[in-house]
């Protein structure tokens, strides 16, 4: 299929390349490839845009990114770098590359400041987030957005007409020491990852911010961090147990109507037929959008898997670039209506 659009795409700063290969060595088979992948911006990734069909990605600053800092200052110094950095890069490519915004999640009111400066100057066309943000003189806090605190940021968001993407990132500190140390080899895409996003999502249905914020629209990956597997049980439980003893008063709909009109998720670095079949049938192909997970997994698998799936050519367009091009108003890109 050509035209498709992916939206879980990485960059890194040239600076860290070197940070970058030691961070490599621990999950990628050839770090080398990886780094000089993550550094590139157009000319190796749009070689592999055009050999497997994708007319256009939507590039990230590489996890954990920002949210591993926990100095304030630090933080919002680097996401402001990044974005400068990544600006006029996509901008020499505006019909195959676009941007998210990189964002200190320290505070809410500079946080929203930020993303309104990314949209309205740069064009980007939202922000990804790698999960919680670290904290605290020692990082051991943790900053969740799903209390009213961030209900400036929410709004902003929503102002903005832009989606938030909700993205993984390693597990630290002592939480890292007293459940991950002992059981390296389940962080990540494992297990971690989907256990952490699932979490924070799920806190935010459950403390109100989509009743609060109805317009917004947030984006998982890889096929939705194991919820849909659970929709059935977190809606009984919701809907018959937790709603009569007070989640009522926070929680308004049910899980599924959340899904319909306010949550994604993409098919990145889960390139399984059935497991797309079994999400198709929870959540529909009106709420899945495609992506790869590049450069942690390749162009050729999370392509050439989708493009021979089985599943109608309906669907196959409009997980593959429609619903993408609606969601985030794009215009025109290469091979938009092959």
């Amino acid at each position: 299929m050509l035209g498709k659009v992916a939206l879980e795409e990485a960059f890194n700063l040239p600076r860290f390349a070197e940070k970058q290969k030691w961070w490599a060595s621990m999950f990628a088979l050839d770090p080398e490839k990886h780094v000089r992948e993550m550094g590139d911006i157009s000319d190796i990734r749009i070689q592999y845009m055009d050999k497997y069909g994708v007319g256009y990605q939507i590039l990230s600053y590489s996890a954990p990114g920002v949210q591993d800092i926990f100095d304030r200052k630090e933080a919002e110094a680097l996401a402001t770098e990044i974005n400068d950095y990544i600006a006029p890069a996509v901008k020499k490519h505006p019909d195959r590359l676009g941007a998210f915004a990189t964002l200190s999640m320290h505070d809410p009111k500079q946080a929203a400041e930020e993303l309104r400066r990314c949209v309205t100057q740069y064009g980007f066309l939202g922000a990804l987030v790698n999960d919680t943000q670290r904290a605290g003189t020692d990082g051991e806090d943790m900053i969740f957005y799903d209390n009213a605190e961030w209900d400036v940021f929410w709004e902003t968001v929503t102002e903005l007409d832009v989606p938030f993407y909700l993205h993984p990132r390693n597990p630290t500190g002592i939480i890292h020491e007293k459940l991950w140390a002992k059981r390296k080899w389940l962080i990540g895409p494992p297990l971690s990852f989907a256990q952490g996003v699932s979490l924070h999502l799920l806190g935010m249905v459950t403390n109100g911010v989509f009743d609060r914020h109805p317009k917004l629209q947030v984006i998982i990956g890889h096929l939705g961090e194991h919820i849909p597997f659970d929709l059935w049980r977190i809606n009984h439980w919701f809907e018959d147990i937790k709603k009569p003893l007070g989640l009522k008063e926070t929680c308004k709909k049910t899980i599924r109507e959340y899904f319909a009109q306010n949550i994604w998720i993409t098919t990145s670095g889960h390139f399984s037929t059935p497991t797309l079949h079994f999400c198709m049938t929870e959540v529909s192909a009106d709420r899945i959008l495609f992506s790869i997970d590049y450069p942690f997994e390749t162009f050729q698998d999370g392509c050439e898997w989708y493009d021979n799936a089985e599943i109608s050519e309906v669907d196959r367009r409009k997980i593959g670039k429609d619903n993408a091009r609606k969601l985030f108003k794009l215009a025109g890109f290469k091979d938009c209506d092959a």
